[in-house]
């Protein structure tokens, strides 16, 4: 554990069985962690394929309002969009709208994600949630996510795909070969559309393998 998450954490580690201090009694009226977010809720490839099933729509119409791209690490990623009220766009009379599928980010929160190799820990960021009082819970429970085995693998390999991406396009030299290649990533991980009525994780996979065909 470095000097930086020790700064904005208790110090712990902890597995998906392990009881942490992050229930919020329902946020009880509460939507600090939902509002002057910026540009921080990252949205992954599952992120965009819940948003799209449960809202019926497409990636581009995410992006008239609700969304938007950035640059990190390399990529170029979709977050979500803060309001001209800096809020998040799917905060309603401080409720979020989209609970039930709301983006992994928010799902882990006040819990952060540590990797390590084919590992995923979480910590607790200690001036994350502004509720006191906060009740102990199992990490499993709070993640309150379907196939929480396949999703934890999933989240390891995407993170481990974007370290390398990170690494081979910190070694190019030719703008226009990496804007070709994070528009290929765009384009493969979110802007074409996945198959709803299917399951998510078999076709991230496959997009997994063909890009691991072009780019050695």
């Amino acid at each position: 554990m470095n000097k930086n998450l020790e700064e904005i954490s208790d110090g712990k580690r902890y597995g998906l069985n392990d009881m942490v201090r992050a229930a919020c009694n329902d946020c009880a009226g509460c939507s600090s962690c939902c509002e002057d977010m910026g540009e921080s809720i990252i949205l992954d490839p599952l992120d965009i394929y819940e948003l799209t099933k449960n809202l019926n729509t497409t990636f581009e119409n995410l992006l008239k309002e609700q969304i938007e791209l950035h640059v990190a690490d390399g990529m170029i990623l979709p977050n979500l969009k803060m309001t001209d009220k800096d809020v998040c766009p799917f905060l309603q009379e401080k409720r979020c709208s989209i609970h039930s599928f709301r983006p992994g980010i928010c799902r882990v929160f006040p819990l952060g994600r540590i990797y390590e190799e084919n590992r995923l820990d979480y910590f607790l960021q200690v001036e994350g949630c502004v509720k006191e009082n906060r009740s102990k819970v199992k990490v499993c429970k709070w993640l309150d996510t379907p196939e929480l085995k396949k999703n934890q693998q999933y989240l390891i390999d995407w993170h481990a795909f974007r370290k390398k991406i990170e690494c081979i396009l910190g070694d190019m030299s030719d703008e226009n070969q990496k804007k070709t290649i994070t528009m290929f990533l765009l384009n493969t991980f979110y802007i074409n559309p996945y198959d709803t009525e299917q399951d998510f994780y078999p076709q991230f996979y496959a997009r997994l393998d063909r890009i691991a065909q072009v780019i050695a």
